[in-house]
């Protein structure tokens, strides 16, 4: 169905955007060789599913399917095609149309410098908690529990194989864009030598492991996507997202051969589906609208996906042809790779694995408590064999590693992002950098590094937060920035003239969706407080949901307004503004 999606409504919207093979991209007329540098389409690929993958379309199917995995099997496959995958093509779309400028640029060529910004400030907040969650996610895969180990260790346990690894992992993406683009290695020759050297660090982090206390590794983990942010594109967030992207190739290829295996001979081994097809509209996480399509995140529609698209992968598109593949292509590897977690947990559920990575409460509930890459790569891993097994600790390490590289690449990419954003926020039209404003006190504001540090020191603050105070809100305002997002679009397509009426029901979906979860966190968060049972984390949820709303309301009622000008001036009423009316 995904293929079927991609084929037939992606080809159909290539037609009806008029996708042109031979104009010039940002990335051939703009090159700066710093953020505007032109990728092969498969080093692309890697670094634009790669940023926008994380740990999300392993982590949101995980938590959703209290449900039961027919609504999350469904959205994931009708949210992937109609939703996501059009949200992420029309933002690249948009973007290479508009000088590779961001969606906050695309929505002032349609909606005014208001819009812009009140985008740009809800982006940000957006972004801070992107970075709170995979800070956490990824500090929660690499920390030593043990007190007083520290350092490099011998014979490690999984959480101190995978920070080796990692660590190793980005010095050899380094090298690898050194190699490639200083010395001109041809990429087929690189290739194969990086992947023999991933193995060969795999097999150096299953002997020898790095370990650090959760706090370390969060100060660690924000000097990293400070530097990584800020550095050229071609020196780590190329290299690094393409050789990232064979450990997602083979995590898929293992996921898939272990889901055959284990349901030819899983009975008999006692590897059995266990989640129940469909629970009830109503759980203890909430009711399933709008939980559920808030919760599956990533696999099936995002809005972090079009910053990425907008903000670094536009900046290296070579070609017009290359945004399906690379956009919406993506997008549908994500919603199979949500479907393919949805599997592994319900093979985890039931077996030994359970009792350490998830929590049975009494009315048979289960909910996700530890890191998305121990549920999943357990999984999968016990289809191979015992939890003592070579092959068990091998493939486990390795699906670790796969989840923890994609978390730290939607860090950088997102702390990249803030920078550009921040700077934006700042300038004014005649001020094209930092350098060129007049007041010093915006040229301070605008500056990358002031930016930068605010977003990564704010972002590893929260991250220190509990996993499910984050996730829930920033579910919330991924899937809002979404519907923006895909209002965005909608209004600069109809502002050139092009078909964009297939963008009206999934926009309404998703901010009526994510508008109901924002006011049903406040309503929850407010009555902790009036019950005095409140910690400062609640607080900050209220404040931060209530701003996303106000903000996003007012940006609705901009949307609604350029709609109406356009149906006017075209003498069409387009299916929203007449259901306003």
């Amino acid at each position: 169905m995904l293929f079927a999606g991609y084929v037939l409504y992606g080809g159909w919207l290539s037609k009806q955007w008029g996708i042109d093979p031979a104009k010039k991209t940002p990335a051939n007329t703009m090159k700066d060789g710093v953020d505007y540098v032109e990728a092969k389409p498969a080093v692309l690929m890697g670094h634009h599913f790669s940023s926008i993958a994380g740990a999300g379309p392993i982590n949101g199917p995980i938590m959703a399917a209290v449900f039961g995995w027919v609504p999350v099997f469904l959205w994931c496959v009708i949210g992937g095609i109609f939703f996501g995958g059009l949200q992420d093509f029309g933002s690249l779309f948009a973007s290479i149309r508009n000088e590779g400028k961001s969606v906050g640029e695309i929505i002032k060529a349609s909606m005014g410098k208001f819009s812009k910004k009140l985008f740009i400030i809800f982006a940000l907040l957006v972004l801070i908690l992107v970075i709170a969650s995979f800070v956490n996610i990824v500090a929660g895969t690499f920390f030593t529990a043990d007190a007083g180990v520290s350092g490099i260790v011998k014979n490690p346990n999984g959480n101190q194989t995978t920070a080796m690894i990692s660590i190793c992992f980005i010095v050899l993406a380094v090298l690898y864009g050194i190699i490639t683009n200083l010395f001109g290695i041809k990429t087929l020759p690189a290739t194969i030598a990086g992947i023999i050297a991933i193995t060969a660090i795999t097999v150096f982090g299953l002997n020898y492991g790095l370990a650090m206390g959760r706090t370390s590794w969060i100060v660690v983990i924000g000097l990293y996507i400070a530097v990584a942010s800020i550095i050229p594109v071609w020196i780590m967030l190329q290299p690094r997202d393409y050789l990232s992207s064979f450990l997602l190739y083979a995590m898929i290829l293992i996921a898939l051969a272990g889901i055959v295996f284990a349901a030819i001979t899983g009975g008999a081994r006692g590897l059995n589906f266990n989640l129940p097809a469909f629970t009830g509209w109503t759980q203890a996480s909430g009711y399933m609208f709008p939980t559920l399509f808030i919760t599956v995140a990533c696999g099936a529609c995002s809005g972090f996906h079009s910053l990425i698209a907008s903000g670094t992968t536009s900046k290296q598109l070579d070609a017009e042809q290359h945004a399906r593949p690379i956009a919406y292509g993506s997008m549908l590897i994500e919603s199979a790779l949500g479907i393919i977690s949805l599997i592994a947990v319900g093979i985890v559920v039931g077996s030994v694995a359970e009792q350490k990575f998830l929590t049975i409460n009494d009315k048979g509930l289960w909910a996700f408590a530890g890191s998305p890459a121990s549920v999943f790569g357990s999984g999968i891993a016990l289809m191979f064999g015992t939890p003592d097994s070579h092959i068990y600790k091998t493939i486990s390490a390795l699906l670790t590693l796969a989840v923890s590289v994609f978390a730290l690449t939607s860090l950088d990419s997102a702390t990249r992002l803030s920078r550009f954003m921040f700077s934006e926020l700042f300038l004014k039209e005649d001020e094209a950098t930092w350098k060129d404003a007049k007041s010093p006190v915006r040229k301070l504001l605008a500056n990358p590094l002031f930016g930068t540090t605010l977003m990564v020191v704010t972002g590893c603050i929260l991250g220190g937060l509990q996993l499910t105070a984050i996730w829930s809100l920033f579910g919330a305002a991924n899937q809002l920035l979404a519907g923006i997002a895909l209002m965005a679009v909608a209004a600069w397509l109809g502002n050139v003239g092009k078909n964009n009426k297939m963008f009206f029901i999934p926009m309404a979906f998703m901010l009526c969706a994510t508008l109901a979860q924002l006011v049903i966190t406040v309503i929850k968060e407010v009555k902790k407080v009036i019950a005095n049972t409140a910690v400062w984390g609640d607080y900050f949820q209220i404040v931060f949901a209530f701003a996303m709303a106000i903000l996003a309301i007012v940006l609705v009622i901009e949307g609604i307004r350029t709609f109406t000008k356009q149906s006017k001036k075209n003498g069409l009423k387009v299916p929203l503004v007449a259901m306003c009316d």
